[in-house]
């Protein structure tokens, strides 16, 4: 009997669960997300598992972790600080294609080199200014990213620039060439840049975690779950971080079908900071072909097709100022809810919250909060960020007392950003609070930010709602209404018909609504979902089944959807995938593109061969290391050709092979 624990740090929650041989869940719990140390969270939710299910740590045969926290960073603008080495590209590509958005005011290098089509050397690497550059910013910067054009042609200038890296700086470096062998040289910068922010979160995370499992007992190997749902090594997941954006959602989708069965469903999965979407298509998630979008960012990863929104139970909930009658959105950041924070710190929090009811005016910061990130470095700070971690110090503080000019702002976001900061403030969870969906926190806390909420005024002069508990609704209702809204975008997006306008257009017209609405006149209009939506999550309880109302369609809530994730993160397979290219730069002549440089060869299949023999030898030497047993391998070629004078010429092959086992488990 094998026993298989899985876990899953969400942006609130940290879920844990127990499984008997992938067949039955044991027993389940959760903790609270430690967000300055997220494995603390993770160990607290592994000891209540235990606890409750009479388990010994030392029986546990396989450990798994999936994590929303590289999702989460990107949606929220987090990470730690980088640098850009771009290698044969023009300043305008840096613009053109989001990479100074990416960047974020990270210093960045574009210098001369790069390859050609056919991997021919297109100008020789100016290795003098990347190493003027790297002794300029060495000591300030967490990491490196470097991309050159054509690198999945010839990755030589790649590894030339990793290796100065790592001799000036000795700091971490992400090179396009190792995250994707495909072309689009710009979109595989902006895949290294998120690698290189997220490096350090995710070392410290696994870190951690793996310590901590070793001082409850646990002493199994440790999986991570990776974009796709399929499960990686710790040690894979520590270099290639990017590949873990998407993970918590793949996970959720593993353990829906687990859990539901279900062949043919749009799964919903709700978390503290977003809401991901996906669909499941005769039992399988579809992989995105154009790699996984978070946020702004659109990268080279291969993940499952997941739409991801910035809409979650603890979002930030924003007053909206426009029209007569006023209204509110919510997110896309994450805050901490005031009934949280003041679960912590309940003096200081209602003692300000009191202070801020007693005034006749509302202002702009009521029932806003600030505190300190544990164990923030001031390295690299400018002196107003600095001047406001000194004035924030290690307690929680109002926001007003906080910011004494508006310039500061700015300096403050900066801060949130870096995640050395966390804000709290009116969030869907305190409505929860407040109509009793949710008792976790501090619900008069809660009703007290609810009410400084509801006395903003709207352009007609009136308060945005009568009292905490209309406010209260009001934001429930904003959450439904927007998760409406990321679910009929996901099914026009993945619906074969084209209707003639983009799935957020659709999703939002008037006739779509009014047919919701199942409006009777001269016309009569019905609209709903066709398939059902299977809600996951703790809160899904708590807000889907108004939605599924809306919608027309089932809403399924497993019994364990509140740790889908966990679930989904110890029954998925490891899965290992190697990529390359064999092109034709001249008549006769087949050129394989490897990691190691090009290679020609005077045949077709010869030069086929040998990169399958590569290939096949990296995905299974891969999985081997993930810990895969029963390794079976698919090799999947796609050769082009070209008719030319009546015969076919050769132009280009693309090669995968694909090597899959399940986890090898101990004892």
């Amino acid at each position: 009997m094998a026993i298989l624990l899985g876990v899953d740090t969400g942006g609130t929650y940290t879920d844990a669960v127990l499984l008997r041989d992938e067949r039955e869940v044991i027993a389940s719990a959760k903790a609270l997300t430690t967000r300055h140390d997220l494995a603390v969270g993770v160990g607290n939710a592994v000891a209540a598992v235990l606890a409750a299910s009479g388990v010994r740590a030392a029986d546990v045969s396989l450990a798994s972790l999936s994590t929303t926290l590289a999702t989460n960073a990107l949606v929220e603008g987090q990470g730690g600080r980088v640098a850009l080495i771009l290698i044969g590209f023009r300043p305008r590509d840096l613009e053109a294609h989001g990479l100074l958005e990416a960047l974020k005011g990270d210093p960045y290098l574009l210098v001369s080199g790069g390859h050609d089509h056919a991997g021919g050397e297109a100008a020789p690497l100016d290795e003098a200014a990347i190493t003027a550059f790297l002794e300029t910013h060495k000591g300030e910067l967490g990491g490196f990213a470097v991309a050159a054009q054509f690198a999945t042609r010839n990755p030589a200038h790649e590894r030339r620039a990793m290796a100065l890296v790592a001799r000036v700086t000795g700091c971490p470096v992400s090179a396009s060439h190792q995250l994707s062998a495909k072309l689009n040289g710009p979109k595989r910068a902006m895949t290294a840049i998120l690698n290189a922010r997220l490096i350090g979160m995710i070392e410290r995370l696994i870190g951690r975690a793996e310590a901590c499992l070793r001082d409850l007992g646990v002493v199994a190997p440790m999986m991570v779950v990776r974009g796709d749902g399929a499960l990686i090594s710790s040690g894979q997941a520590r270099a290639r971080p990017i590949e873990t954006i998407l993970s918590g959602p793949a996970a959720s989708i593993v353990g829906a079908r687990w859990m539901t069965g279900a062949r043919d469903a749009i799964v919903s999965d709700i978390g503290g900071t977003t809401t991901d979407v996906a669909l499941l298509r005769e039992g399988r998630p579809a992989i995105d072909p154009a790699g996984a979008r978070v946020g702004p960012f659109r990268t080279m990863v291969e993940a499952v097709a997941m739409r991801t929104t910035g809409l979650g139970g603890d979002s930030e909930v924003h007053f909206v100022a426009e029209g007569l009658s006023g209204g509110v959105t919510l997110g896309p950041r994450r805050v901490l809810p005031v009934s949280l924070v003041a679960a912590d710190a309940p003096e200081a929090v209602h003692a300000a919250l009191d202070a801020q009811l007693r005034r006749a005016v509302p202002a702009e910061h009521d029932g806003r909060f600030v505190r300190a990130v544990e164990g923030a470095q001031y390295a690299g700070l400018g002196a107003r960020e600095r001047t406001l971690l000194d004035r924030i110090g290690t307690t929680v503080r109002p926001l007003e007392d906080v910011l004494r000019a508006r310039v500061e702002t700015g300096a403050l976001d900066r801060l949130w950003g870096w995640g050395m900061v966390q804000i709290a403030a009116v969030a869907p969870s305190d409505a929860a609070h407040l109509l009793g969906l949710s008792d976790a926190w501090d619900a008069d806390a809660a009703r007290k930010a609810l009410q400084l909420f509801a006395r903003r005024r709207t352009g007609a002069g009136e308060p945005l709602a009568k009292d905490a508990e209309d406010m209260a609704q009001m934001i429930v209702a904003q959450l439904q209404r927007q998760t409406e809204l990321a679910l009929l975008k996901t099914a026009f997006a993945e619906e074969g018909q084209d209707f003639g306008a983009a799935p957020d257009v659709l999703a939002r017209h008037a006739l779509l609504q009014r047919g919701l609405d199942q409006h009777r006149g001269l016309v009569r209009l019905d609209a709903g979902l066709a398939v059902p939506v299977i809600g996951l999550g703790a809160s899904a309880p708590t807000y889907y089944p108004a939605v599924g109302q809306r919608l027309g369609c089932e809403m399924i809530l497993p019994a364990h959807a509140d740790v889908a994730n966990a679930i989904g993160a110890v029954v998925g397979r490891v899965t290992m995938r190697e990529t390359g290219t064999v092109t034709a730069p001249s008549e006769g002549t087949f050129r394989v593109h490897l990691a190691e440089g090009p290679e020609d060869f005077a045949d077709q299949e010869t030069a086929l061969g040998r990169l399958e023999d590569v290939l096949r030898t990296r995905a299974c030497g891969a999985a081997e290391a993930a810990g895969a047993a029963d390794i079976t391998v698919d090799v999947m070629r796609d050769i082009r050709t070209a008719g030319v004078e009546a015969r076919e010429v050769f132009v280009e092959a693309q090669m995968t092979v694909e090597a899959s086992g399940r986890p090898r488990v101990a004892g």
